[in-house]
């Protein structure tokens, strides 16, 4: 079987036509907005990227979440908690996961300040607003916000709707799921149009009561005349979900227990109902754009995103004093244990201001960009119900943290001679970081400040039918909020990235390949090592020693008319050199320490690859067999087989049907069967091992996706 798809995978196409696929590319980068191009990477750039339109974004958007509709891309694994991509959700890029990923939507960084994790669940439904997306692999060119260490994604919602028009959406599948879209656009009107948008999403998820409820909305209204443009846009997202992170331990999942949920089973008898995590966050997105004379153009945007939540736990038979709370007297007996149900909260602000200038001549490209941004946090516990009485209602910790992040960065593209471009991005950035403590460590105060030098340059030779790229960058990156809760002895250092990668690419009339080299040495990459701080905390330890290595193969063919390939593949080495593993040692005290001069990183399979198999038998129709194939992964970074995820191969299928018809724009129906062959698979989990009785002990646990499942989808345009 894998030889089968591998050989599918070579075979594969990026488009249904060469011309098709220039067409695509002069579209994209034609049609994108000033305040994306200026972090984008051009048509010439020398730096590994993938471009999604509104269309293809759209063909496949049934609810499930932003990783799942680019599980395609190369070089991508996701992963999704209550196991049908709704509700929380990740994805990782060469192996590196969402921390090391750069986010942004307009231009505007994304990324949580603090953990530097990428939250889709509170982005429901984003890509219905979505006009094009960008993914950069490795450094990429210099971006607003946390530093890639992985990839970039870059989202636009800022494209023009030049007619007036109505959709509706409803989606339903399995596991009682719903999408329910509602769209407007005024077209442009006057120099002024609106695009509003109204979604929800629902669904139970495979995992037992791993429920979700999503709301959005969405509102952009803008003025321009031929050399200005004002936007203002306005978005939110609430979630509710049933948490569903625990996962499922290998004893459970031997035993086909794929569904298990122990989330709220603290709680005596049934399940605790509202063991869930509660989060809403809005988006204020200001821009003013001016097109000036001889090719310049500037941008700016003020930004305001205002987050605030909780999530809510039943703990059962815990001490009073851990939450800070008086003991209950009942009669002459002090009460010290009882049940409680607790909430955590997390309460924001993300506000700032990001600018470029743009300059285009005839064989130049000139941007020069920043932006400054604050985050203003709050971290507070609140104790809601306890079974033998609340003495206090006052929250147990109240912690602060702030982050100042200043970045200018410099960029411009040379044509050299009719075949050459260079290509050079020179980015400094500076982080100021303050932490007022932690929850279980409320008295530790951090304070860290960074200044990081990020260059990149690069060459790109095309002509004819030709393309090759090669270029250099450097990304800088600082610790996540959980590695500073330790002592002063233990603290993190920053880590930093050099990353080579080398492209190839020829376009033919009807078929199209492409092939990157890459090699991505980190220092200081900070990994899991099971080591314990000073403090009594599993924190991550900087490895002097790391890399990626690697080729990612993008190739295909129009076989005939209605009938095309299209796909990737990704081979990858991926290790950490010089790693001390810890093991808590229960019956000596302390932990042991095992080396290992060589060990594959963790979550990092050495082939991924995805294709697609299109058949049109009639004009409107067309079915895609779509296929993933992902290696081993390990859960830890030993390269121990006992602590892995098994490969997967999983395949679904696809059918759009659409009409134009008089009275409607269009009409389009999606029915799209998911893991078609009822694969068991888990692309997700985690590990620990300790030593008790003479013997070593290791747990594992998984996040298993759902077996075969449908969604369908109506779409219809007015």
């Amino acid at each position: 079987m894998k030889r089968i798809f591998v050989s599918a995978c070579w075979l594969a196409v990026m488009s249904a036509s060469a011309q098709q696929n220039q067409s695509a590319k002069d579209s994209f980068y034609t049609l994108s907005p000033v305040e994306v191009k200026a972090i984008r990477a051009g048509e010439n750039a020398p730096f590994t990227k993938t471009n999604l339109t509104k269309k293809d974004i759209a063909a496949s958007n049934l609810g499930q979440d932003i990783p799942f509709l680019l599980n395609q891309t190369a070089s991508v694994v996701v992963n999704a908690d209550a196991g049908n991509g709704i509700g929380y959700t990740g994805l990782r890029i060469r192996g590196t996961d969402a921390t090391r990923i750069n986010m942004t939507l307009n231009g505007i960084p994304y990324n949580d300040a603090e953990s530097q994790g990428i939250f889709f669940v509170n982005l429901p439904d984003i890509v219905s607003s979505a006009g094009s997306v960008q993914i950069q692999r490795g450094v990429g060119t210099s971006s607003n916000g946390a530093g890639a260490f992985g990839a970039s994604m870059n989202f636009s919602t800022n494209e023009w709707n030049p007619e007036e028009s109505l959709e509706l959406n409803n989606s339903f599948g399995s596991f009682n799921s719903w999408k329910n879209t509602l769209k407007y656009s005024s077209g442009l009107v006057n120099g002024f149009s609106t695009d509003i948008r109204l979604s929800r999403i629902s669904s139970d998820g495979f995992i037992d009561r791993a429920a979700s409820d999503l709301k959005s909305f969405y509102i952009s209204t803008a003025w321009t005349n031929r050399q200005t443009t004002l936007r203002f846009n306005t978005f939110s997202g609430r979630e509710k979900t049933y948490q569903a992170w625990y996962g499922i331990p290998e004893t459970d999942l031997q035993a086909g227990n794929r569904r298990v949920n122990y989330a709220g089973t603290e709680k005596p008898g049934e399940p605790y109902d509202n063991e869930t995590d509660n989060y809403t966050q809005t988006h204020y997105q200001l821009f003013f754009t001016r097109e000036g004379k001889k090719g310049i153009s500037f941008n700016t945007a003020l930004f305001l995103t205002r987050g605030k939540g909780y999530y809510e736990q039943y703990k059962a038979e815990e001490d009073y004093a851990k939450y800070n709370l008086p003991y209950p007297v009942n009669g002459n007996d002090s009460i010290f244990v009882s049940d409680f149900i607790r909430q955590l909260w997390l309460d924001n602000y993300f506000y700032g201001t990001v600018f470029s200038v743009q300059h285009k001549g005839p064989k130049t490209q000139t941007t020069l960009g920043g932006g400054l941004t604050r985050y203003d946090g709050r971290h507070f516990g609140r104790i809601i119900w306890a079974a033998k009485g609340l003495t206090d209602n006052g929250d147990w910790y109240n912690l602060d943290a702030n982050k100042t992040d200043f970045n200018l960065y410099a960029k411009q593209q040379l044509q050299t001679s009719p075949a050459f471009y260079l290509f050079y991005d020179l980015q400094y950035r500076y982080v100021d970081y303050t932490l007022n403590g932690f929850r279980d460590n409320p008295g530790l105060f951090i304070k860290n400040d960074w200044h990081f030098f990020n260059p990149k340059a690069g060459i790109t030779y095309k002509k004819g039918k030709w393309k090759a790229t090669l270029s250099y960058s450097v990304g800088n990156k600082e610790p996540n909020r959980d590695d500073f809760e330790a002592g002063a002895g233990q603290q993190p250092k920053a880590e930093q990235l050099h990353d080579v990668e080398a492209g190839l690419e020829r376009q033919g009339q009807n078929w199209h390949w492409r092939s990157t080299l890459y090699y991505m040495r980190y220092k200081d990459q900070l990994i899991l090592t099971g080591r314990i701080n000073d403090v009594g905390a599993y924190t991550r330890t900087n490895i002097p020693k790391s890399y990626r290595a690697g080729i990612e193969l993008e190739a295909g063919l129009q076989l005939i008319d209605r009938v095309s390939l299209s796909g990737n593949l990704t081979l990858s080495s991926n290790k950490v050199l010089d790693m001390e593993e810890y093991i808590d040692d229960y019956d000596n005290g302390g932990q042991k320490i095992n080396r290992y001069p060589s060990a594959t990183i963790a979550f990092s399979p050495a082939v991924t690859g995805g294709a697609n198999v299109q058949f049109g038998p009639f004009a409107n129709t067309r079915f895609s067999l779509i296929s993933k194939y992902v290696s081993r992964q390990y859960l830890d970074n030993t390269g121990n087989t006992a602590r892995s995820l098994d490969p997967f191969f999983v395949q679904d299928l696809r059918v759009n049907y659409a009409v134009k018809m008089k009275k409607l724009k269009s009409l389009e129906l999606i029915l799209q069967v998911n893991n078609l062959f009822n694969t068991k698979y888990e692309p997700n989990g985690y590990t620990f091992s300790y030593i008790y009785g003479g013997q070593l002990t290791t747990e594992n646990y998984y996040f298993p996706m759902a077996g075969i499942h449908f969604m369908t989808g109506l779409t219809i345009r007015l």
